[in-house]
C-alpha cells in the first residue's frame, strides 16, 4: 500500500461512520477525507463504502480493510509507546472475546482494570465463533477445547470449565430427578442451539437421550440459566456461574468427562502490550480465587 494515510482515513470513516467525524479525529479538512477515500477505492478497484444521507457504511470490502487497519494501527500505537518510553500508560481499547457463560469470571477483571485506568475502554464480546486476532477483531480470546494451534498466537492455559446438571425445585416437584443414566430419557433438557455442539457435556447428553428430549435450545448462557430456573427442563451450568445456580438443585454432579479446558489466546505482535498483560494477570488471579485453575 503506497499511502498509510489513505488507509488510516478509511479506517476512521468506517469506525465513525461520517466524513466530518473522521476529519475531526484526523485533524484534516473533510475534502481531504473524501479525496483519500476516492483514491483508495480507485487503487483497490472496489467500493469500500455505501454513501447515504446519514453517512458512510462499510461494504464487505470495507469491513475487510477495517480489520487490517485496526490491527495495524494498534501495532503502530504499541510501537510508538515503546519508542517514547510511555508503555506504562494504560489507555485505548481492550477487546476481549470468550465463549458464552464466562461473564462472571471475565467482567469483574475488566471493570476492576477500568477503575484503575480510566483511559481504558473495554469491549467484551461473548460469542462461540472464533475471532481472528490477526485482523484485530479481538486482543484476547478465551477459547475452549483442544489447545489452539495457530503459530502466530500466544496460547496460555487458563482454567478448566466444569459443569453440573441442574434442576429447579419446581421441576423436581413435577418430574423428580433422574436416578441414573438409564432414567434420563424420561426427562426434558435445555440444550445448545446448534445440535452439533462440541461441548463435551452436550455430546454426552446427545448420546444418551433422543433429540426430542432436548425441548429448549439456546445459544445464550443466561437464557439457558433462566430456562432452568423457570422449571422448563434440566440443564448444564458451569461451576463459575455461581449466581445462576443459586436456589437450584444438583440433578447430577460434575464429571471429568464433562470438563473443558480453557485457553487464553493473544496475537504474538500484541501479546506484550501493557493493557493486554494487565488483563491476563487480572483474569488469571480471579480464576485462582474461584478455584478454577
Amino acid at each position: 500500500m503506497e499511502s498509510w494515510d489513505e488507509v488510516r482515513t478509511a479506517y476512521q470513516v468506517a469506525r465513525i461512520g461520517t466524513v466530518s467525524g473522521a476529519a475531526e479525529v484526523l485533524g484534516v479538512h473533510h475534502a481531504t477525507v473524501i479525496r483519500h477515500i476516492d483514491a483508495l477505492e480507485a487503487r483497490l478497484g472496489a467500493k469500500l463504502f455505501q454513501r447515504h444521507p446519514r453517512g458512510y457504511t462499510a461494504t464487505e470490502a470495507g469491513q475487510e480493510l477495517l480489520k487490517v487497519a485496526r490491527a495495524t494501527e494498534d501495532q503502530f500505537a504499541h510501537l510508538a509507546a515503546r519508542i517514547s518510553g510511555t508503555t506504562t500508560e494504560i489507555s485505548g481499547e481492550l477487546v476481549v472475546t470468550s465463549i458464552p457463560g464466562l461473564s462472571e469470571l471475565v467482567t469483574p477483571a475488566l471493570v476492576r482494570l477500568q477503575g484503575e485506568y480510566p483511559g481504558l475502554r473495554v469491549r467484551y464480546i461473548s460469542d462461540p465463533r472464533l475471532f481472528r486476532l490477526e485482523y484485530g477483531e479481538a486482543h484476547v480470546a478465551i477459547r475452549a477445547g483442544g489447545r489452539p494451534q495457530d503459530p502466530d498466537n500466544v496460547v496460555q492455559p487458563f482454567c478448566i470449565r466444569s459443569v453440573a446438571l441442574y434442576a429447579s425445585p419446581d421441576y423436581v416437584a413435577a418430574h423428580g430427578l433422574p436416578q441414573d443414566e438409564t432414567d434420563l430419557g424420561r426427562h426434558r433438557f435445555v440444550g445448545p442451539a446448534d445440535p452439533e455442539s462440541r461441548a463435551p457435556f452436550h455430546r454426552w447428553l446427545a448420546e444418551r437421550v433422543p433429540d426430542e428430549a432436548i425441548t429448549f435450545r439456546t445459544n445464550e448462557a443466561n437464557v439457558a440459566a433462566d430456562a432452568i430456573r423457570a422449571g422448563a427442563a434440566l440443564g448444564f451450568l458451569p461451576a463459575m456461574q455461581k449466581r445462576a445456580a443459586e436456589g437450584l438443585v444438583v440433578a447430577m454432579p460434575g464429571r471429568p468427562e464433562w470438563e473443558t479446558p480453557l485457553w487464553l489466546v493473544t496475537h504474538v505482535d500484541l501479546h506484550r502490550t501493557p493493557r493486554i498483560q494487565l488483563f491476563l494477570k487480572a483474569v488469571k488471579e480471579d480464576a485462582k480465587r474461584c478455584g478454577m485453575d
